[in-house]
């Protein structure tokens, strides 16, 4: 009788521990696409929104408040947010949908959309999106969140993207696909990669701070 009570118990446990483990499975995966979703409507704002900094808050009574453009979007700023407070796995499926619906003819690209975006020089920055977004949110959420932290994160990002981005850029001009004949290697890599970093990363200061105040907002 012992027994057979104690064995009732323990299925009885299982039972809630198992259904607890499910529970929070399906939290978690719905917290995913949730965050997946938020990357991806992120992502395409942030295409065709204009990167600006103003002047410091010391010189607005002298000479007001003075805008300059930084010369790139909040794309990537997008990209690397949502891998700060979603994770890899959300950062990473939010870059596949943004690219599966540019190559299926939806303008959500800079120049537009289509199949023959695969022969643009740089389409292998927005191939990079994908394990950038996955290596900061998988960087971001190993340790607390902290300001280092979340900036090392977006660093790895950032850098994983140039690097899949001038890797492309080299088999491009292995195969002359378009865009080859107007500028050597060297100038391509300076035009999508040298020129855009500094604007980048400031970019990625900006998605610090809003990560990191966030994370703590939410309390994770």
């Amino acid at each position: 009788m012992v027994s057979y009570t104690n064995f009732c118990l323990y299925i009885l446990i299982f039972h809630r521990v198992s259904r607890e483990i499910l529970l929070n499975r399906m939290l978690a995966a719905s917290n995913q696409l949730l965050w997946s979703m938020i990357g991806l409507l992120l992502t395409m704002g942030g295409t065709f929104l204009e990167a600006y900094v103003t002047t410091l808050p010391w010189n607005w009574g002298q000479h007001g408040i003075q805008t300059f453009s930084l010369g790139v979007t909040y794309q990537i700023g997008g990209v690397l947010l949502v891998g700060c407070l979603g994770g890899k796995n959300a950062g990473a499926l939010a870059q596949i949908a943004y690219l599966v619906m540019g190559l299926t003819l939806l303008p959500v690209f800079s120049e537009g959309g289509g199949i023959g975006y695969i022969k643009l020089l740089q389409f292998g920055y927005l191939l990079g999106f994908i394990p950038g977004a996955w290596i900061c949110g998988l960087i971001a959420f190993k340790a607390r969140p902290r300001l280092e932290s979340l900036a090392f994160s977006c660093l790895c990002g950032l850098f994983t993207v140039h690097v899949c981005g001038i890797v492309y850029l080299a088999l491009g001009y292995i195969f002359q696909w378009k865009g080859t004949e107007a500028q050597t290697l060297v100038q391509a890599i300076l035009k999508y990669s040298w020129y855009a970093l500094p604007g980048q990363l400031i970019v990625v200061c900006a998605v610090t701070v809003i990560a990191f105040i966030l994370r703590h907002l939410m309390f994770y």
